[in-house]
C-alpha cells in the first residue's frame, strides 16, 4: 500500500490548523469578560470556577465549535458541487440549496410558529427537498453541470421571492426573527446545535474525502471518468447527496452563511497548488473563515455583535467581483 503526500499540501494544512487554533484561543480568552489562559485550561479540564465555566463552556466554546463545523461543512459542500458541475458558480448558495433551507426555516417560524428545534428541522427538510428537486429537474440522460447551475439559480430566485413574501405578511416579531436568521448568525448557539452537526460532519466529511479521487476524475469529463472505471451517474448522485446534506445541516444550524461555499474551494486549491479538489484544505480554510469572521463581528464593533454572515458576505462579495473581472479579462 502506498500513499502520495504533497509537501505543499501538508505545509498549508499545518498552517491552517495553527491559524484555526489561534482564532479559537482568541475567541475563548477575549470578550466582555476576559479570562486568562490558565482559567480557560482549568475550565476545559473541568476544574474551573463556576463563573468561568459558564463563560467558557456554555457561551464561547459551543459558539466557536459551531462556527468551525459550519465553515468546514459549507466549504466541503461547495467544493463538491463546483467539481460536479465543473463551474466556479456551482455552490449551494448560488444553486438554491441554502435558499431552500431558508424557506423551510421561514415557513417554520412564520407559518407554523415553531421553536428553535423545529426551525432547524424545517431548514434541513427545505434544503434536502430543494436539492432533490434541482437534481431531478436537471437530469436528462445524465446530469449536465450548466443545466444544474441554471435551474438552481432559478430556484434561488423563486425561493428568495417566497421568503420575502412571507416576511412581509408576518407579524413584526416573527419577521425580525426570520430576517435575523436569514443573515446567518452564530449568536446564541449552544451544545444542542454542536452535537447533531458534529455527528453529521463526522460521517459525511470523511466520506467526501474518500470520494476525492472520484471527484477529480469527474472533473475530467464523463467519458474520461467512465473510461477510468468510475460509475459516473451513481458516483455523481452520491456526491450530490453528500454535498446537499452538508449544506442543509450547516444552514439549519447557523442560517445561510453567505459565500463560504462559493469562495473557499478555489482559494483552497490555489493555496494547496493542487489540480484536484482540495477537500481537507477547503474544510480547514472554511472553518478558519467563519470562526475569524465571527470573532471580528463580536470584537470589532463591540458591544454590538454583528451576525457572522455580514463578515463572510463582505469577503465573498470581493471574491465574486474579482472572479468576474478575471473571467472577463481571460475572455
Amino acid at each position: 500500500m502506498s500513499l502520495r503526500v504533497r509537501t505543499r499540501v501538508v505545509l498549508v494544512n499545518a498552517v491552517l490548523v495553527t491559524l484555526v487554533a489561534g482564532v479559537g484561543v482568541a475567541t475563548l480568552l477575549t470578550g466582555d469578560f476576559p479570562v486568562t489562559p490558565g482559567e480557560v485550561l482549568d475550565s476545559l479540564l473541568g476544574h474551573g470556577a463556576p463563573g468561568v465555566d459558564f463563560i467558557v463552556r456554555t457561551l464561547r466554546l459551543p459558539r466557536l465549535l459551531t462556527g468551525l463545523l459550519v465553515g468546514a461543512a459549507l466549504a466541503v459542500s461547495g467544493s463538491i458541487f463546483q467539481s460536479v458541475t465543473r463551474n466556479p458558480l456551482g455552490s449551494p448558495d448560488i444553486i438554491g440549496f441554502t435558499a431552500g433551507s431558508a424557506t423551510g426555516a421561514v415557513v417554520a417560524v412564520i407559518v407554523l410558529n415553531a421553536g428553535a428545534v423545529e426551525t432547524q428541522l424545517g431548514a434541513l427538510a427545505g434544503g434536502v427537498t430543494t436539492g432533490a428537486a434541482v437534481y431531478l429537474l436537471s437530469y436528462r440522460r445524465g446530469l449536465a453541470g450548466p443545466r444544474l447551475v441554471l435551474i438552481g439559480i432559478g430556484f434561488t430566485a423563486m425561493l428568495t421571492s417566497v421568503n420575502s413574501y412571507l416576511i412581509t405578511r408576518a407579524q413584526l416579531a416573527e419577521a425580525i426573527a426570520a430576517q435575523l436568521w436569514l443573515i446567518g448568525s452564530l449568536n446564541g448557539r449552544g451544545w444542542e446545535q454542536v452535537r447533531p452537526l458534529a455527528a453529521v460532519t463526522a460521517v459525511t466529511i470523511p466520506l467526501a474525502l474518500c470520494c476525492s479521487r472520484r471527484l477529480a476524475l469527474l472533473e475530467m469529463g464523463d467519458d474520461t471518468a467512465a473510461a477510468l472505471g468510475v460509475a459516473v451517474e451513481r458516483g455523481r448522485l452520491a456526491l450530490v447527496a453528500l454535498g446537499t446534506v452538508l449544506a442543509a445541516c450547516a444552514t439549519a444550524v447557523a442560517g445561510p452563511v453567505a459565500f463560504v461555499a462559493l469562495a473557499v474551494p478555489p482559494l483552497a486549491r490555489r493555496l494547496a497548488g493542487s489540480p484536484r479538489p482540495a477537500l481537507l484544505t477547503s474544510a480547514l480554510l472554511g472553518a478558519l473563515l467563519v470562526a475569524a469572521s465571527d470573532l471580528a463581528a463580536q470584537r470589532v464593533f463591540a458591544p454590538t455583535q454583528l451576525p457572522v454572515g455580514v463578515g463572510t458576505s463582505a469577503i465573498g462579495g470581493l471574491y465574486l467581483v474579482s472572479l468576474l473581472l478575471r473571467r472577463r479579462r481571460d475572455g
